[in-house]
């Protein structure tokens, strides 16, 4: 957790109080539909482009079927206590559906933002004058996706001191994964920020830390923690190991020390034993890492005990698991996400 000096302070007041002139001149008289995901960019987002137009901001949440346990009531809660009303569709079938069977992961990640286009705007067209969709894209989104040239040069420029284009990395879905034709504009107001920056602009609008601080969680959900096709199952089988990941976690105290962890399924049966006999069961990995912009990562030294907890608390709690390892790959040469 960082803290904001009082120098910063006045930037990121100043940034606040632009962003919200800015967006009421592009906006004028439309109304704006916003997807909120739960995530601290999403959230931001949404909450500076509510100062600036009010109650001509739509929000809506999608349950596309790959959230983690328990993480809709928890959205919506949080949402609640900023006298926000948000919306929930339903969308999680006809996601699973146009999933079924791909198994790619940049295919994956370019269904599933197409599909969130096509379900913004249908419910932007049960609204007159609806004209933009709010994302809480950021700049590491832009930098990876590696979509456009002139971005993408600036960008190399900035952040690496490298002349040449970035290359592309992944897809992220709220920008390589966008499909070409669109019947809302695009308005993006961290476009500019990195993960921390998003942060301390979510101070200033006074937010509460424990929506700002909440880990990074892939826009494209547990579809791109699934490896290879995502079913049903598979999904309820990585819900249930989060969750117990989730306890020990924070029982432990690691929480605020990490970055971001997560637990991946991939598409591997391993030989176990259980009660004398033999088991054909599914792998789970665990992934931890230190970071300050998700630009690079080092792997966390989550102790040895704790992991053995977790990993006697994963099989235990979950059958179809027999096996639990852990990922000690930094950033670069992995990804911090699998997919």
């Amino acid at each position: 957790m960082i803290t904001m000096a009082q120098g910063d302070r006045e930037w990121y007041t100043q940034f606040v109080c632009d962003s919200v002139a800015r967006i009421r001149e592009i906006t004028g008289s439309a109304r704006a539909i916003v997807g909120i995901s739960g995530g601290v960019d999403s959230t931001v987002a949404a909450v500076l482009v509510h100062r600036a137009i009010g109650g001509k901001l739509i929000p809506v949440m999608i349950d596309n079927g790959l959230l983690r346990e328990g993480e809709i009531d928890f959205v919506v809660s949080s949402f609640e206590g900023l006298g926000i009303d948000l919306r929930v569709v339903d969308a999680s079938s006809r996601f699973l559906a146009r999933l079924a069977g791909v198994r790619d992961p940049e295919a994956k990640r370019k269904i599933i933002g197409e599909e969130f286009i096509r379900v913004f705007e249908e419910e932007a067209a049960k609204y007159q004058d609806v004209r933009f969709l709010v994302q809480g894209t950021i700049r590491s989104d832009v930098v990876e996706s590696g979509t456009s040239v002139e971005d993408v040069e600036e960008d190399a420029k900035q952040d690496t001191g490298d002349q040449r284009p970035a290359q592309l990395v992944k897809s992220h879905h709220n920008v390589g994964g966008l499909p070409e034709q669109m019947d809302l504009e695009l308005l993006e107001p961290l476009r500019d920020l990195y993960k921390e920056q998003v942060r301390l602009v979510g101070e200033e609008l006074g937010l509460p830390k424990p929506l700002i601080y909440r880990h990074p969680f892939p826009g494209p959900g547990l579809a791109v923690r699934v490896l290879g096709e995502v079913t049903q199952e598979k999904l309820d089988i990585l819900r249930k190991a989060q969750a117990v990941l989730d306890r020990e976690i924070i029982k432990s105290g690691w929480y605020d020390r990490l970055w971001q962890y997560f637990c991946v399924l991939p598409d591997v049966r391993t030989v176990g034993v259980k009660e004398g006999g033999r088991t054909c069961g599914h792998l789970v990995a665990i992934r931890a890492v230190l970071s300050s912009d998700a630009m690079i990562a080092k792997w966390a030294p989550i102790p040895h005990d704790l992991l053995d907890r977790i990993a006697l608390k994963i099989t235990e709690e979950v059958p179809q698991v027999n096996r639990v390892v852990y990922d000690i790959t930094s950033k670069p040469p992995g990804t911090i996400e699998w997919e």
